[in-house]
């Protein structure tokens, strides 16, 4: 696939990232692209942000102004440990690891939620493995920094997915679902991470998580566990892929070769290949009004990165 139309309205942040991830470039060649990219204000904004990670409480998992979730977006485009911010972010984290080989964040949950209403180091399953992704995308030793928590947490599936789950800091708190249901977003991003770990991506643990995620397109209209709706809200076009939307379920999706083939994967791919306009490119439809300083901030013009993750997951199609 040509993508000079891309990279032709893109900063050079992305201009990075889709050198690197789309055309497979040499990080060596990149490096006067990847200098231009750090000099971007808004990477500076984040890069500083992460470096005070625990900063931010967790009270919304949702919530793009996360230290993990500026995290994950940064090392997504490719940046890494070389970055001095980025290192000092993963430093944190191994900082804060449990008995079991969980990674904590500092979490408040609210009181009309369950919670104490206190800032609590802990874990929940719907957070814990954005950490652990982390760790592995940073290049941290797997199997000193990492398996010991994927085991772990692998070790909580059942046949229809990951439940709610939290640390013991965290006493009875649940979300607002049936315990015997599965959480989609744990379900979601446990996917995500076993899809990078070799003895899991082809485990059952991971195809449970998987069909979990097509089972739940496929009743879409009598099954919404924990109050997760996959109705036309999870339908529009959204970036980045922090959240339950259907841009960050097919593109975790993709990344696994058996689920490529199957119709109702087919169906989310076709129904995002809709909403591509005559040049190629996507626009959003729903925005992080947090965001607004990003191409993909706002809803009436294309997006060079929403345009960007729709064609990662094309690309794995291929």
């Amino acid at each position: 696939m040509d993508y000079q139309k891309l990279l032709d309205i893109s900063d050079d942040w992305l201009k990075y990232a889709i050198r690197l991830n789309l055309e497979d470039e040499p990080k060596d060649d990149l490096v006067e692209i990847r200098n231009a990219a750090l000099a971007d204000s808004r990477i500076k904004r984040n890069l500083a942000d992460i470096a005070n990670f625990h900063g931010i409480p967790v009270t919304n998992h949702k919530n793009p102004d996360l230290p993990i979730q500026k995290l994950l977006f940064l090392l997504d485009l490719g940046f890494d440990a070389k970055v001095p911010e980025i290192k000092t972010a993963i430093n944190e984290i191994l900082q804060r690891r449990d008995e079991r080989g969980v990674y904590q964040s500092m979490t408040n949950i609210p009181k009309h939620f369950g919670g104490a209403g206190e800032d609590v180091f802990s874990w929940c399953l719907c957070d814990a493995p954005l950490l652990l992704l982390a760790l592995l995308k940073a290049g941290a030793d797997y199997h000193k920094y990492i398996k010991p928590g994927v085991d772990y947490l692998a070790s909580l599936c059942r046949d229809n997915g990951f439940p709610c789950a939290v640390s013991p800091e965290l006493g009875k708190f649940r979300g607002p679902g049936k315990k015997d249901d599965c959480c989609p977003y744990a379900t979601l991003i446990m996917a995500d991470l076993m899809s990078h770990i070799p003895e899991y991506r082809d485990s059952r643990v991971a195809a449970f998580s998987v069909k979990a995620l097509l089972n739940l397109w496929e009743n879409s209209l009598d099954w919404h566990p924990y109050m997760f709706y996959m109705g036309s809200d999870f339908r529009k076009l959204k970036a980045p892929s922090l959240w339950y939307d259907i841009v960050g379920v097919a593109g975790v999706l993709s990344k696994y070769e058996f689920a490529r083939e199957d119709p109702r994967f087919l169906e989310m791919i076709n129904h995002i290949k809709s909403k591509q306009d005559k040049n190629g490119f996507f626009t959003p439809e729903s925005v992080y009004l947090k965001l607004k300083d990003w191409d993909f901030g706002q809803k009436k013009a294309p997006s060079p990165y929403l345009t960007y993750l729709c064609y990662q997951i094309f690309k794995r199609l291929e």
